[in-house]
């Protein structure tokens, strides 16, 4: 598998939460068919994991992601409070330490949505995809028999 692909959750068709049932090495050819699940950290937003990774990077110093991504100290605050909730966590602003919460996976949001569903059109267009393809996907998804 050359051009591989992020993983998305939700799916671009109905907006259901998608599952994972097929793994395969690109090595050995093994397949391993089953239900798996995501991983929270699937559900965050690009950006917040992109600063996760910066701030992972720097060790945690305020100043190093500033400069880095060249955001301010209260922009740099605000990302921290969002990784910290996409992650399960509340944020009490009287108390720095966090408190474990029930994880809500992050539902992508309408823009995102939009966009996945143009890009399939846009498979469509430029044959990546044929029609009938895609409408046995809409139909599974949407648990019609053909």
């Amino acid at each position: 598998m050359s051009n591989k692909h992020n993983v998305i959750t939700i799916c671009p068709v109905c907006n259901k939460d998608l599952h994972i049932t097929h793994l395969a090495c690109d090595h050995c050819h093994t397949e391993i068919k089953g239900e798996f699940s995501f991983s929270k950290f699937n559900y965050i937003h690009k950006e917040t994991l992109y600063f996760i990774e910066v701030f992972v990077k720097n060790r945690g110093n305020i100043k190093a992601v500033e400069k880095e991504m060249n955001i301010s100290y209260p922009t740099v605050k605000k990302y921290l409070d969002e990784a910290i909730t996409s992650l399960g966590y509340s944020v009490d602003e009287d108390d720095d330490e966090p408190v474990r919460v029930k994880v809500q996976p992050v539902k992508i949001d309408e823009v995102y949505i939009k966009n996945k569903q143009q890009e399939i059109l846009n498979k469509i267009k430029t044959g990546e995809m044929k029609v009938e393809e895609a409408i046995k996907i809409i139909k599974k998804v949407k648990g019609e028999t053909e």
